[in-house]
């Protein structure tokens, strides 16, 4: 079993954090707000420490889930970061959805260090970390991709090395692009159905064993359709998402309209008040538009 540290006890990483404990490795955590990571040790017998760089000291394996380029950039670096406190050989794993660009800054600087740093976003919500069933996709060199995957298999049902180092955050990138376009779809078919008079219920009932069925019509469909959106993925980490993704398609060149208008439909959403609503929440922006 490992000397492990967790960075970032958020709906994903709180859940991903006690899986560690439960598969036996040694965890300790940090979190922003102290008191977080002060009840995760409580609950699941781990430490905790005040900052990042304390957590990470002695560990094998230093796990990240954070909020964005800015959150990940000052857990990571300065005097109280967790690269000060990582020792020649150890594994930075980071499970948040960044930049590419910050993923390729912070394994050179993880690199002179002597530390590996393999990207490793996440696919699944909150139910696939508390159920310990992601989808992990990585970046980063083969030889710490091969160290970090036994450990990371405490909350994957699937975990992939794509490629070098940012190929991870760009996978994740293609996953929230196929996201945007699904959700939009769902939510247009709903609101189809109910304008014509249907039972929405009674239609992906049906249509769901065809060719139109998805993971987000099983999962998201009675939610959408009972006017429910306070669970699952925000709003405003979508957009923080489809941003990313925007931003990498003009340096690639890949063309990207759904993507784009879906982005809008969303920030109609946070103008709606609905930035903390979850995705589905699309279907809300139909529904009142009339």
């Amino acid at each position: 079993m490992a000397r492990t540290a967790f960075l970032g006890l958020g709906v994903m990483g709180y859940p991903m954090a006690g899986h560690l404990k439960s598969a036996g490795h040694e965890v300790t955590v940090y979190n922003r707000t102290a008191a977080k990571a002060e009840a995760w040790a409580a609950e699941h017998g781990g430490a905790s420490a005040p900052k990042p760089r304390e957590a990470a000291t002695g560990a094998e394996y230093v796990m990240s889930c954070v909020g964005n380029d800015d959150d990940l950039r000052s857990v990571c670096l300065g005097e109280d970061g967790a690269f000060a406190g990582m020792q020649a050989g150890s594994i930075f794993i980071d499970h948040t959805t960044v930049s590419a660009k910050v993923t390729r800054e912070l394994y050179e600087a993880a690199k002179a260090q002597g530390i590996s740093f393999v990207d490793a976003p996440i696919s699944g919500g909150q139910a696939g970390a508390e159920n310990g069933v992601l989808s992990v996709m990585c970046g980063g060199d083969a030889e710490a991709y091969a160290k970090a995957e036994p450990v990371i298999d405490a909350y994957a049902r699937i975990c992939r090395r794509i490629g070098e180092t940012g190929a991870g955050q760009m996978t994740k990138m293609c996953n929230q692009i196929a996201i945007a376009g699904l959700v939009q779809g769902l939510s247009e078919s709903l609101h189809f159905a109910e304008k014509a008079g249907l039972d929405g219920r009674a239609v992906v009932e049906v249509i769901s064993q065809g060719a139109a069925g998805s993971w987000q019509m099983s999962n998201r469909y009675e939610t959408m359709l009972d006017d429910h959106f306070e669970h699952g993925f925000a709003v405003d980490w979508m957009r923080k998402d489809l941003g990313i993704c925007l931003d990498a398609a003009d340096e690639t060149g890949a063309s990207l309209p759904v993507t784009a208008l879906v982005d809008q439909f969303y920030k109609d959403v946070q103008k709606m008040g609905g930035g903390r609503w979850d995705t589905s929440s699309l279907f809300k922006r139909l529904r009142e538009s009339g």
